[in-house]
């Protein structure tokens, strides 16, 4: 298997200030470089860049139905060791963060069982967190 190496993903904000108060102040991510229209992030180990872009008429998003419940695509966000997913979770918890879907475990005792959340951002991009029991497990069938 490859050396895991950081990823680099750019993604558009509607309101530069709200959302670097956001990802700053909320997540409590390490700012980086920055100008007058982009913003970098260290993203758990990766470079989570957000660029200013004027608001567009399509924000419908798409959802799936997983476990009853209706994930918004597309997101992103990161797979984090499974005490601190409960850290980072009970954190969003008590900076009122209005989740998508609640933390909750999926498949418990199963194979692959694991801990997940959604919510927004302030320009309404879609993160997911999550965490597995045991980390073999992330790409189990």
């Amino acid at each position: 298997m490859m050396k895991l190496t950081p990823f680099h993903l750019a993604i558009p904000v509607s309101n530069l200030s709200e959302c670097r108060d956001f990802y700053t102040n909320v997540l409590n991510l390490e700012e980086g470089r920055s100008s007058d229209h982009w913003v970098d992030y260290n993203f758990f180990g990766h470079q989570l860049v957000i660029h200013y872009k004027a608001i567009q008429n399509n924000h419908d998003q798409t959802t799936n139905p997983v476990d009853g419940k209706d994930v918004p695509v597309p997101h992103f966000g990161v797979v984090l060791p499974w005490d601190a997913f409960h850290e980072f979770s009970d954190l969003l918890k008590s900076k009122d963060i209005k989740f998508v879907i609640e933390p909750y475990i999926r498949f418990e005792g199963q194979v692959g069982e694991q801990a997940t959340m959604f919510f927004k951002d302030p320009s309404g991009n879609a993160l997911e967190f999550k965490a597995f029991k045991d980390m073999s497990q992330l790409f189990a069938k």
